[in-house]
């Protein structure tokens, strides 16, 4: 969630003081995405150039509220959809791509390293979501609700991710890009990832 926003999305429900604005974001996102203070009036500042948010000092306290033109933007933000190319700047993706780039062997690499990690968070995720459940913090409005809908999309999220590693594992030996039967080769070609086979010497 981009903070400009959602400090356009608060102050269109009326104004507010900065740190209001924190504790407010904080809470609309159930805790997840925190913010310091800085970050609120720095983007503040950038919102009221761009004429987006006007700025009343008159009781001697900094309180903000959003224009017509900040409703505006707000309006198209809401509107605005995930467009199909170019793809969405993603960070597993760009190592992925990267490290193919490197070599394919390197690409097997990176990807049991992150299928063996997002495991374990799925795993964790899941537990925290099943004792939140538990505990009636995820049927519930307002932060529970929010912390709910967070965990929901994270786990959803960690389980796309392993299956796309799956699918880029299967490209690769599709493509005849890597030997399955030759794992001893995958530790030579990129010391700085430690796999299984670490170690291991070739039958002479």
């Amino acid at each position: 969630m981009a903070v400009r926003e959602g400090l356009l999305a608060l102050l269109r429900e009326g104004p507010r003081y900065g740190y209001q604005l924190k504790t407010e974001f904080e809470a609309a996102t159930g805790g997840v995405w925190t913010i310091n203070v800085g970050q609120v009036y720095t983007t503040l500042e950038r919102l009221g150039r761009d004429g987006f948010v006007k700025l009343d000092e008159s009781d001697e306290q900094k309180l903000y509220s959003i224009t017509l033109a900040g409703v505006d933007e707000l309006g198209a933000w809401w509107e605005a959809v995930p467009t199909q190319d170019p793809p969405p700047r993603d960070e597993l993706m760009l190592k992925m791509l990267m490290a193919i780039e490197l070599g394919p062997d390197h690409g097997l690499d990176v990807i049991t390293k992150h299928r063996t990690a997002l495991i374990s968070l799925l795993q964790r995720r899941r537990r925290a979501a099943t004792a939140a459940n538990s505990n009636g913090n995820g049927n519930g409005a307002g932060e529970g609700l929010a912390a709910a809908l967070v965990a929901d999309a994270l786990i959803v999220r960690a389980e796309a991710d392993l299956r796309w590693l799956d699918l880029c594992e299967a490209r690769l030996l599709a493509a005849g890009k890597l030997s399955a039967t030759a794992p001893e080769t995958h530790s030579n070609t990129h010391p700085g990832i430690r796999t299984a086979t670490t170690g291991q010497k070739a039958a002479t």
